[in-house]
């Protein structure tokens, strides 16, 4: 099984902890970077080979993972010479992917099952299989309904559910076919294309433990809880 990892991106919201180190080496307890952690995870997942997609301090990604051994894995590099977007680097690696791979942010903290992904989505027969997590949103403010400038209807603060992407997805390399490599092509764009034209991606519901590390609050988070969920991030790693 052949997974993407995408870690050119600046990490801008965790400035200034990535001012001088890529996001996806950020460190997570006393012992482990982010980055390490998801390639343990994959290997033992069942993972040998992986792609880093690298940009942004990349020459300290690639001097940290080496040729991926330390896991047991075959790793290899991309490098983004200017911004492509979450999917746009895929397209110029696509003669290097097999039928179905991986995709996934190297920011990403969970137990999810990355290789049950890969089968859903090989099984599904969908272009593409989106990993989603559901999310509470908590207005602060009072929220008005008007029509024709009146009001018609009033919520005190409400909570708003959703399913968000985790940044971890199933791609089928012909879902590629059609866009231009060294053009950005972002996530959102490859989505709305896809329902666009009546070929609707899959969803892969989850509802385990992930945090997006590019968030700061859920950075803080993940370092004040590693501790305790160490045995379950890294169970057979």
């Amino acid at each position: 099984m052949h997974a993407v990892i995408l870690a050119g991106g600046k990490g801008v919201r965790l400035r200034p902890y990535t001012t001088a180190l890529p996001k996806p080496l950020v460190p997570i307890g006393d012992q482990h970077a982010i980055l390490e952690i998801v390639l343990r995870q994959l290997s033992a997942a069942g993972f040998t080979r992986c792609t880093l997609a690298i940009g942004h301090l990349g020459e300290i990604i690639r001097a940290y993972v080496g040729d991926g051994s330390q896991w047991g894995m075959t790793v290899d590099y991309a490098t983004e010479d200017s911004p492509l977007g979450t999917m746009g680097p895929l397209l110029g690696l696509r003669d290097r992917l097999p039928e179905t791979f991986l995709v996934m942010n190297g920011d990403v903290l969970t137990d999810l099952d990355y290789a049950d992904v890969l089968r859903r989505h090989r099984d599904s027969g969908a272009p593409l299989t989106i990993a989603t997590y559901a999310r509470k949103v908590h207005i602060d403010f009072g929220v008005l309904t008007t029509d024709a400038s009146k009001v018609v209807a009033f919520t005190e603060k409400p909570s708003m559910d959703y399913r968000v992407s985790m940044g971890v997805y199933g791609l089928s390399r012909a879902t590629l076919d059609g866009y231009t490599p060294g053009l950005p092509l972002g996530f959102d764009e490859l989505v709305l294309d896809l329902l666009k034209a009546g070929n609707p991606p899959h969803a892969y519901e989850f509802d385990g433990y992930w945090l997006d590390i590019g968030r700061p609050d859920d950075y803080d988070r993940a370092n004040a809880e590693f501790t305790t969920r160490k045995s379950l991030l890294l169970k057979g790693a």
